[in-house]
């Protein structure tokens, strides 16, 4: 099953020498005094955000560091976290994002996987960054610490007054549009995560045929992300989406709770309401849950994201009779950089994950599950130092996503679970996420999971991992039956088991090899 892009021809690319970071800040030369990012301590303008690029830039490369040397970039989103990427952009040095939730482990792998000569980081995280580069391999000179929380090294360096100490770099590097600009790592269920390298023209491809394309994003709009910048899905969200139109973002150093949320929400953070939101669908779940969920009329979202995992129909359904705007579901992944496949503003079907951006389906006839494959210019380069898994997923101009789908008569594609989750029950197959959705329509189910496991006779059987919600309770026997009724009677789960949380990655996706693993042990 293949989605291809192809729209994308109509859409004039980037010239041959481009550099994003100064595309982004060229576009909005004429906002000088336009709010440009928002945090909890005050507002960058888009001029300031241009010379504060510019000195970082320059920083870089006084220290020495040359084109396409990787800096690790492990910051919280704050106004800095624009500076430190474009920054490091504009110098033609490749900024690898990562996640800001990783173990110690986890960032003295990548520091010595990315050979990072530098590293950019929040104070509250420094422990984390010295526990890793006193266990690592690394190649790092220097440690800029932005908004420190105690006395630095002699060795580190504060982020503002390294701004400070240089002036504007005056031209950016002549990097080409197809030259290496970032990375970001993609975390996988088993091994180690793989450094994705993006060019300079992926974020403007993403730009112009999502951004513009289908959500339509202007000039007048404050766009929050609960996504963090680190991920993929939030780098456009929260960065080159806005930027591409001139709009306004409002970022979030904590973690995104649905009473962080609803207080940004309500204009409770620099005085700014989000008219765009990005979220996520545990994310929603648990907002929809809260009971301080805002009422309509304190809100000013006109346009509401949600990507990460497949958004259950009930929970669209039931935030847009609560806020009378749709849940526009997307799927998208770190190799493509942002969504591929989404619902439209004004064309929303819930339970599905709309059509192509933009584009036309494959060879697989409507109904049956297939692999999903994405054709498109917003591609990764290739996953650093892992031939193997760059040739498994990059085949040819195709783009394996790992993920089944159906698609439907009326074109658009429904998510049937990862390729490797799918079950065969009774020799049929069935999908995990169908009967997950369903358990989560019933009025006391908060999230669930389903996995396979093996019977007394060596047969694959559902089982389900139910989290219910705050006060609420039900009985194994009555979930069994809410889901017969509604789904096919070889669908429902065999057995169920009721769990104060299930196990998800940093994305909040959640983690059924983990489960599967449980059981195995069990």
């Amino acid at each position: 099953m293949t989605t291809d892009t192809a729209a994308a021809s109509t859409v004039q690319p980037p010239p041959e020498v481009f550099n994003i970071a100064q595309h982004l800040l060229a576009v909005n030369t004429g906002r000088a005094a336009k709010a440009a990012f928002v945090d909890d301590t005050g507002t960058l303008t888009y001029g300031a955000l241009d010379e504060r690029v510019r000195r970082l830039a320059a920083g870089l490369r006084a220290l020495g560091l040359r084109r396409e040397e990787r800096v690790l970039l492990l910051m919280q989103d704050t106004n800095d976290w624009p500076v430190a990427f474009l920054g490091a952009i504009y110098a033609g040095v490749v900024p690898v994002a990562v996640n800001t939730l990783l173990t110690a482990d986890d960032y003295a792998y990548m520091l010595e996987n990315s050979r990072a000569q530098a590293v950019l980081v929040s104070g509250a995280l420094l422990p984390a960054l010295n526990a890793a580069l006193t266990k690592s391999d690394h190649e790092v000179a220097k440690v800029i610490v932005a908004r420190p929380v105690a006395p630095l090294h002699p060795a580190e360096s504060e982020f503002e007054a390294f701004l400070q100490a240089h002036a504007p770099l005056a031209r950016p590097a002549a990097t080409g549009r197809d030259d290496p600009a970032f990375w970001l790592y993609s975390s996988g269920s088993t091994g180690r995560p793989k450094g994705t390298v993006h060019s300079h023209a992926n974020p403007y491809w993403t730009c112009e045929l999502y951004a513009k394309g289908v959500l339509q994003l202007r000039e007048d709009d404050v766009c929050f992300s609960a996504a963090k910048l680190f991920f993929a899905y939030g780098l456009g969200n929260g960065l080159t989406f806005p930027m591409s139109v001139g709009a306004t973002t409002l970022l979030m150093a904590e973690r995104p709770t649905p009473d962080a949320t609803f207080k940004r929400w309500l204009g409770e953070v620099g005085a700014v309401k989000p008219t765009v939101f990005f979220g996520a669908p545990t994310g929603f779940a648990g907002m929809l849950a809260s009971p301080q969920l805002p009422a309509r009329s304190q809100v000013a979202m006109r346009l509401v994201s949600s990507a990460g995992e497949a958004l259950p129909a009930d929970i669209g359904e039931r935030f847009q009779r609560h806020y009378g705007v749709d849940i526009v579901d997307g799927i998208g992944s770190t190799e493509m950089l942002h969504i591929f496949l989404s619902n439209q503003p004004g064309r929303v079907r819930y339970g599905t994950t709309g059509w192509p951006v933009p584009g036309d389906g494959g060879p697989v006839p409507d109904g049956e599950p297939g692999d999903l494959y994405i054709h498109g210019p917003s591609a990764a380069m290739m996953y650093w130092g892992n031939r193997q898994k760059t040739r498994e997923t990059f085949q040819g101009g195709w783009t394996k996503s790992g993920d089944k789908y159906v698609k439907n008569a009326d074109g658009t594609y429904t998510y049937s679970g990862r390729s490797d989750d799918m079950l065969k029950v009774s020799g049929i197959y069935v999908s995990p996420f169908e009967v997950e959705a369903t358990l989560v329509q019933h009025p006391a189910v908060l999230e669930a999971a389903v996995i396979g496991v093996p019977d007394a006779e060596g047969l694959t059987k559902t089982k389900a991992f139910v989290v219910l919600k705050a006060g609420s309770s039900a009985t194994d026997a009555e979930l069994k039956a809410f889901v017969k009724d509604k789904l096919a009677p070889y669908k429902y789960p065999r057995q169920i088991a009721f769990v104060d949380e299930l196990p998800k990655t940093a994305t909040g996706k959640i983690q059924r090899f983990k489960l599967r693993e449980l059981e195995s042990r069990a």
